[in-house]
């Protein structure tokens, strides 16, 4: 291999590595920073998916800090065209219920196959696709890339998805490093490479760690090593989105708004209020929150055209469903009539 396909290869692996931790920084510094924080980070670009207040799945619109509400966070790769028509390379739904300050988070494997309508799209764009590139397809053909994803993932998920937040992937090294680094407690020691040069390692001991962002992003995205059989890239996840949490809520942090602003403004796209986000802030910035993870069951397959998508089992699939479902309380609880009626 030549030095500049080398090159091409490490930049491009480079890249791909960053799609989780941005994700997770960038909402957990959204959700984190308090009215006045949020008010000057809020430079992001509202979009509108031209649906009303509410998703066509809901009765009802929904109360931002007092319902359940759902979010679809996409991290879109568009470093290979020229940040134009990229992939949502990454799709987490999380639900988020102001009740009971619980927070799932689900990843939709962005191998998935779906199907993208004619009437959306066109005849040209329309037929099987990853999931992935749902955003694309929105984006090329003009109906919109976060409102094609949004209800393609509702459409899959048989859920409501009441709000989204896009990024791409340039600022989440900047973003970590402007908060002087996040402290983290390892709970397993393992090593990861580095995504800015593929030959170092980063070592991660057991114990409390300030990391920069090129160690944050390591220690989110490590899944190969054997560390991640007792210590899942999921569970590490979740300490780095409490630990931005706590981070961005300081106020060395307030002082910083101006710089993470900017950071974020070129980064991230939402249709979230900054009301709406101070909602969500007053509730889950608390410590008494928790987190929860829930997975797809399948498997990757090559299917009929020769490609791998991901296929879920029925029962897996039907499982979240019923479970995201009950998350944001759209799953009634038999009425005692018909349960006495069942019980004789």
């Amino acid at each position: 291999m030549s030095k500049r396909m080398e090159r091409i290869r490490r930049r491009n692996i480079k890249k791909k590595r960053r799609r989780i931790a941005t994700i997770l920084i960038m909402f957990a510094l959204l959700i984190g920073g308090g009215f006045y924080f949020v008010s000057q980070v809020y430079t992001a670009a509202f979009t509108d998916l031209n649906r009303g207040d509410k998703s066509d799945k809901r009765e009802e619109a929904v109360d931002i800090g007092d319902d359940p509400i759902s979010i679809l966070l996409m991290g879109v790769e568009d470093y290979s065209t020229n940040g134009e028509a990229g992939r949502a390379d990454t799709q987490i739904v999380m639900t988020l219920d102001p009740k009971t300050n619980k927070i799932t988070m689900t990843s939709v494997p962005r191998d998935t196959r779906v199907t993208i309508p004619e009437e959306k799209v066109g005849r040209k764009y329309a037929g099987q696709h990853k999931i992935n590139a749902a955003y694309s397809m929105g984006e090329v053909s003009g109906y919109g890339g976060e409102r094609l994803t949004v209800e393609t993932v509702e459409e899959y998920l048989d859920i409501p998805i009441d709000k989204f937040a896009t990024v791409n992937f340039d600022g989440f090294i900047e973003i970590v490093n402007l908060l002087d680094g996040v402290e983290v407690d390892v709970k397993e020691s393992f090593w990861e490479r580095s995504s800015l040069d593929w030959y170092k390692k980063i070592e991660f001991d057991e114990g409390p760690m300030v990391m920069d962002g090129e160690e944050a992003l390591a220690f989110v995205r490590m899944r190969k090593r054997e560390a991640n059989l007792v210590y899942p890239r999921e569970e590490r996840q979740r300490q780095f989105i409490r630990a931005a949490i706590n981070e961005a809520i300081s106020a060395g942090t307030l002082f910083k708004a101006g710089d993470i602003a900017d950071v974020l403004g070129e980064n991230v796209s939402t249709n979230l209020s900054p009301r709406e986000l101070y909602s969500i802030q007053k509730v889950f910035s608390s410590k008494k929150s928790t987190t929860q993870s829930y997975s797809i069951e399948g498997e990757n397959k090559r299917l009929e055209n020769g490609l791998y998508y991901f296929v879920p089992s029925d029962e897996g699939l039907k499982e979240i469903q019923t479970k995201l479902k009950k998350e944001l309380g759209l799953v009634k609880a038999p009425d005692k009539e018909q349960s006495n009626q069942t019980s004789a």
